[in-house]
């Protein structure tokens, strides 16, 4: 299988860092969004979306959508929880990721360290809700290890990808002490290296 992705993201890392982890076979295609890679007629055909991270199965079928790729990967995995209960709220955080912390940590993470605004010059709205993304990662996890309890599991995979990068968007990840035990957990538990 083939993996469409730009090193930058964290949306395309989480693919990379499951797939690592689960020792799939894989070859990576940089994939840059910056260099308008995605925006290509070849890419716009396996993706009209032109976003990354795309998976290209062998036998032809793509896959779109961080979240949906990492799901598939782990199918039958001590990634998802076996129990019905816990791999709910192993969604429950998988949809939160996308919907209340990627729009605001990693937005603001682009515009500061890729872009070059000022941090200072962000949409207020952005540093309050990131920041409010934050505290709520925090406060869940101050009573456990891992967001789904005591193991290692696509929510974490998923939401450690912008979070340990939150600085970059000027985010003082020293507010959040729980957050940066958890990151060092994640990032050993799953063979994180850079």
């Amino acid at each position: 299988m083939r993996i469409y992705g730009d090193s930058i993201s964290g949306n395309c890392l989480k693919v990379k860092w499951t797939a690592d982890l689960l020792g799939l076979a894989y070859d990576w295609i940089e994939t840059s969004v910056l260099a308008g890679d995605t925006r290509t007629s070849d890419y716009l055909a396996m993706n009209p979306a032109g976003q990354v991270p795309l998976l290209a199965l062998d036998d032809g079928k793509i896959l779109a959508q961080s979240n949906a790729i990492i799901l598939m990967l782990a199918e039958g995995s001590a990634l998802i929880p076996a129990n019905r209960y816990r791999r709910a709220k192993m969604f429950e955080w998988l949809f939160w990721e996308q919907y209340s912390h990627e729009p605001y940590v990693a937005v603001a993470r682009f515009q500061v360290h890729y872009l070059g605004q000022a941090v200072c010059d962000l949409e207020p709205r952005i540093v309050e809700r990131g920041k409010g993304a934050l505290k709520l990662l925090d406060e869940a996890l101050e009573s456990q290890a891992y967001l789904v309890g005591d193991k290692l599991s696509l929510a974490d995979i998923a939401l450690v990808a912008y979070t340990r990068v939150a600085h970059e968007g000027g985010f003082d990840l020293a507010d959040y002490p729980a957050v940066q035990s958890w990151i060092a957990r994640v990032e050993q538990a799953a063979g994180i290296k850079n």
